[in-house]
């Protein structure tokens, strides 16, 4: 076990990417943040003692200040973030996502911090390319050094570590949503997720299109394999059994970068006679499915989860198609949404635009790990396991962006079963107009939500 350090303070101040980037023209990739140097070792002497409150931590914690320290006379918190930042189907999200999170705790950090600390999330920021290996060598390569990962992007990828951060007890946030993060069983009281997940989305998302469209006679889905698609078609299935309509089947594609194209896909829509296809792809696979089915004269409608956007597309040539017959389900309001967290994320820009809507996931990933430090420092136990120990039971106030949510529980009584419901618009700042917020369902609601939708 790793000898715990006693620290005192005289204050307690608180790619897919080159897909969309040729779509739209611009020839860019996306940018990997360059690490910052390395800190200090957490293995520094303890401080000399002084009035103020006691804390004791073990790694990824030290006495020293952050590199380029907004508070210097703070010790710092170190947390990783593993993403796909350069050549993988979420960079697109995935970089502004990070910047999102990099923005908030430095808006953190400049209101002095949490209990005499700063928090870093940028020395220990890693590419993964939305691959589990990589993203397991990245985990193993910064794990000694971060007390927790402010981010880990993607469901399989995660997956692919959870073992490891079991025993190290590094507790993580996830930029994913699928249903196994509801549940000790399958995340073993290790992630702090935010929002519904894939399943009861695809639930809310069909109740909301019959409420304001009329009856389904066939749905099919068209997702990603693994647990990003598998959990969001899961979701389709029981909603065409709860309400008696044809479930015309999963249609598994990858990415474009693995593929080629979605010209599979779209077959498969043509051909299935449904009236709505339900999406778990990334953007630019939207794009070609959407813009490719309308091409061959498919007028049905397209309902996609929250992934499946980037406003860079109304940029490509499916513009029109996504415009006429496209809708967006999302866990909170766009950019342009109306609440504190919000305003406070606008406030951080400046005036200026995100390429897109990540920025807005990054900063409402980050309010769980904000009350979970908060919750450590209060209880005088910054290492790793003191951390894990408050997640059970943990309270976490999303400044009216998420209703506040305690963790742990019954997830059949404690899950988020509220979604926003979004349509492309060139008007608005990142693309998205909403039409409904806090949109709930009969198949969602009735949902029996006793374990995963698919482990």
């Amino acid at each position: 076990m790793r000898e715990l350090m006693r620290w005192r303070r005289s204050a307690a101040i608180l790619a897919v990417a080159a897909l969309i980037a040729a779509a739209c023209g611009n020839g860019e990739e996306a940018a990997v943040p360059e690490p910052d140097p390395a800190p200090p070792s957490s293995e520094a002497p303890a401080a000399e003692e002084e009035a103020g409150p006691d804390v004791v931590f073990d790694v990824g914690v030290t006495e020293d200040p952050c590199p380029n320290a907004v508070n210097p006379d703070n010790g710092c918190i170190y947390l990783g973030i593993l993403s796909d930042l350069s050549e993988g189907p979420f960079a697109p999200l995935a970089v502004p996502i990070t910047d999102g999170q990099v923005a908030f705790w430095r808006t953190i950090n400049e209101a002095g911090g949490i209990g005499g600390f700063d928090i870093d999330v940028s020395t220990y920021t890693r590419d993964t390319l939305y691959q589990e290996a990589e993203h397991s060598a990245r985990y193993r390569e910064i794990e000694p050094n971060i007390l927790a990962l402010a981010q880990t992007l993607g469901t399989p990828t995660t997956e692919a570590i959870l073992s490891d951060m079991d025993d190290d007890d590094v507790i993580a946030a996830p930029a994913s949503w699928w249903s196994g993060w509801d549940f000790d069983i399958a995340d073993r009281g290790l992630i702090l997720n935010s929002g519904y997940s894939y399943c009861i989305e695809s639930m809310i998302g069909l109740d909301w299109y019959v409420a304001e469209n009329g009856p389904i006679d066939t749905v099919i889905h068209v997702g990603y394999p693994g647990d990003y698609g598998g959990d969001s078609a899961a979701g389709v299935e029981h909603w065409a059994q709860a309400n008696d309509v044809t479930f015309a089947g999963r249609v598994e594609t990858a990415p474009n970068i693995i593929v080629g194209s979605q010209d599979g896909a779209v077959g498969a829509v043509l051909g299935s006679g449904a009236d709505v296809v339900f999406l778990a792809v990334g953007p630019a696979e939207t794009a070609q499915i959407v813009g490719g089915a309308a091409a061959q004269g498919f007028t049905g409608r397209f309902v996609g989860s929250v992934p499946t956007w980037n406003p860079a597309l109304l940029q490509t040539p499916a513009s029109g198609a996504l415009e006429a017959l496209y809708t967006n389900v999302s866990p909170w309001e766009p950019f342009d949404g109306e609440s504190a967290a919000h305003d406070a994320i606008r406030a951080s820009l400046g005036g200026e635009l995100p390429d897109n809507d990540g920025y807005v996931f990054g900063w409402i990933w980050s309010y769980p790990f904000k009350a979970a430090i908060e919750a450590a420092v209060a209880n005088g136990d910054l290492t790793r396991a003191g951390l894990r120990s408050v997640v059970d039971g943990l309270v976490v106030d999303y400044e009216g962006s998420l209703p506040t949510r305690t963790f742990g529980g019954d997830a059949n009584v404690s899950a988020v079963r509220t979604a926003v419901i979004n349509v492309p618009d060139a008007s608005t700042s990142l693309g998205l107009r909403t039409l409904a917020t806090g949109v709930t369902g009969p198949t969602a609601d009735n949902y029996d939500y006793s374990a995963p939708c698919i482990m």
